[in-house]
């Protein structure tokens, strides 16, 4: 693994069945560091990926939580199958997240990320209530491993998620924000909530998405290639700078059309080499 320079550029990719392969995949880009997304049903193979990463000098900067059955195809299924919130798969996904955060420790990565879902916003909530206990455990157990355990933006305005941070009290639990996030779920001014959270990011996201149609409720907004959308991508550099943010910006694209991915990741990296100076 290679020490990475203020601002490297990355990109988010998932796990695939030969790690060498898919690690050469980011690579191509130019690229030598990324966030590593584990599918619900991915068998973890601590030693192959190990091997692998220090054959291609790769650092992957975070791992991250996905969980079977999750769906993100709007707003109110978001609500039901994401994340910590529905209650029928919270000690199926505690169990999980677990075996990540150990998979995580195995192959030298120091953070775990997940979606933890809508967080209401009552403190007395039952699912509140459940969900805080658990990020705490979570928390607790990633510390063990030497890890932050951060919690990615989006589905709740950013006065919500500093107070639930506030209330569950562990010093490493972190945020990965994700701009576009904010704009999609229609939770807020994504530079604005930037200047609210940072002294808990430790990671972001550089994607890019417009508005949630105002006459469809429930539904999401639209991810946008990286400079199409609203997020003001030069605006949120510039505020990265501006509140001190060092670590790497991580290219996330997910559209189903992998040649305009490819070509949307390309233009990204160019865009973000322009941007951070």
């Amino acid at each position: 693994m290679s020490l990475l320079s203020v601002m490297e550029i990355g990109l988010m990719f998932w796990a695939g069945p030969d790690p060498v392969a898919t690690i050469q995949g980011v690579k191509a880009y130019g690229l030598r560091c990324g966030q590593l997304g584990i599918p619900g049903d991915y068998k973890m193979d601590a030693a192959a990926w190990k091997r692998a990463l220090d054959a291609e000098k790769f650092t992957i900067v975070t791992v991250f939580a996905g969980y079977a059955g999750e769906d993100y195809a709007d707003i109110p299924t978001i609500q039901r199958t994401v994340g910590w919130i529905p209650p029928a798969t919270r000690a199926e996904r505690e169990k999980r997240t677990y075996e990540i955060s150990d998979f995580a420790a195995a192959i030298g990565v120091k953070s775990i990320a997940l979606h933890v879902g809508f967080v209401p916003e009552d403190k007395t909530d039952p699912n509140y209530i459940a969900v805080r206990e658990m990020v705490r455990r979570v928390a607790d157990y990633a510390a063990k491993n030497g890890q932050t355990f951060a919690l990615e933006t989006g589905q709740e305005p950013a006065p919500i998620l500093l107070k639930f941070f506030e209330d569950v009290a562990r010093p490493n639990l972190r945020i990965n924000f994700d701009p576009a996030n904010l704009i999609l779920y229609g939770s807020g001014d994504p530079i604005e909530a930037m200047g609210l959270l940072s002294k808990y990011v430790i990671t972001v996201h550089c994607k890019d998405g417009n508005w949630p149609p105002k006459d469809k409720p429930g539904a999401l907004g639209t991810e946008m290639a990286l400079g199409k959308g609203a997020v003001g991508i030069d605006r949120f550099i510039a505020k990265l700078k501006e509140v001190g943010y060092r670590g790497p910006l991580t290219i996330e694209r997910e559209i189903e059309d992998q040649n305009q991915k490819r070509e949307d990741v390309k233009m990204a990296i160019g865009l973000l080499e322009r941007l951070r100076g």
